[in-house]
């Protein structure tokens, strides 16, 4: 397999359709502002039948053995002083793959990944997530109630999201500074508050260590990068946590990298916002879809500049 099996381009944008870990080796050092994306989580799911597919990992260890190739190239990558966010949750186990019934420390062993491959742990903010959906999604015992009825020593809260972020060291020759002007996330939670300076109720929103107002369903259509051949799952990451990390710590006109791009959220986040994008992504149907996505965003972007 070549590094780069296709390629496609449009205006602040690029995708790449190939391995991240062999992609990101051709990208100069210091080329990018910022890196926000969603890692496959482990075996949880299977995304495609590629032995590159770190989806496929027999398990967490040669997982990691994997994931900790691609930490190391966006050390090389990332400018000094900026940042990469990633989308993680700890993980469910189970009899049949782990032999006990429980949770996987999947969002520390991430962190213990990157800080071995000498990034400062910058921060971290936990997504809440409805418990009765994941209930009604994954049957997990520990979420049903006739669990708390027959024996609530299996029962359990429900997992939420966690995005991790992590700084290269060295000094920012960029600063990103201003205000906000504009608010991600539910909007009805935010138009509650009594307004004072937006910019500080902004911030105070994005500064808590919870985040209880990002809208789940603010996605992609996943549906457009579903492949029956070999496809079990597609969960796009929310535009509201990708907005927030743009306004956080990139800058307009930045150089944003996702290495699982999936069917292109965070560039289609980016176009939206001013930034640019460079994506690489393994799967050929999400490739195809992110290429559609992105286009269409061009395209949207272009006509909202002429009117």
């Amino acid at each position: 397999m070549s590094e780069v099996i296709d390629q496609a381009s449009g205006d602040g944008w690029y995708l790449y359709h190939g391995d991240c870990c062999e992609v990101i080796k051709s990208m100069p050092d210091d080329s990018i502002h910022f890196s926000v994306f969603s890692p496959p989580f482990a075996s949880l799911y299977v995304y495609s039948d590629s032995e590159r597919d770190m989806g496929n990992s027999e398990s967490d260890e040669q997982f990691f053995e994997h994931f900790s190739f691609l930490v190391s190239e966006l050390y090389r990558v990332i400018k000094p002083g900026r940042l990469v966010s990633v989308h993680c949750m700890n993980l469910p186990s189970t009899i049949t793959h782990n032999g006990y019934i429980g949770l996987r420390d999947f969002r520390g062993d991430i962190i213990r990944c990157f800080v071995d491959n000498d990034w400062i742990y910058h921060s971290e903010v936990c997504i809440w997530k409805d418990p009765v959906v994941a209930m009604q999604r994954t049957k997990a015992l520990g979420l049903l109630h006739k669990q708390v009825v027959k024996d609530s020593a299996m029962s359990r809260q429900g997992i939420p999201d966690y995005v991790c972020t992590f700084r290269k060291p060295g000094k920012n020759d960029e600063p990103v500074s201003g205000g906000f002007t504009r608010f991600a996330g539910d909007q009805n939670e935010f138009n509650k508050r009594e307004k004072g300076n937006l910019s500080i109720d902004i911030w105070q929103r994005y500064a808590s260590p919870v985040w209880m107002d990002i809208n789940q369903t603010n996605t992609l259509n996943a549906r457009m990068g579903r492949d029956n051949n070999d496809e079990r799952h597609v969960c796009p990451l929310q535009f509201d946590v990708i907005d927030r990390c743009l306004q956080l710590w990139t800058n307009p006109g930045d150089v944003v990298l996702s290495p699982f791009a999936g069917i292109g959220s965070e560039g289609v986040g980016s176009l939206r916002v001013g930034r640019k994008f460079v994506g690489i992504e393994l799967k050929k149907s999400y490739f195809d879809a992110a290429c559609k996505f992105l286009a269409a965003e061009e395209k949207e972007q272009a006509h909202a500049t002429l009117f």
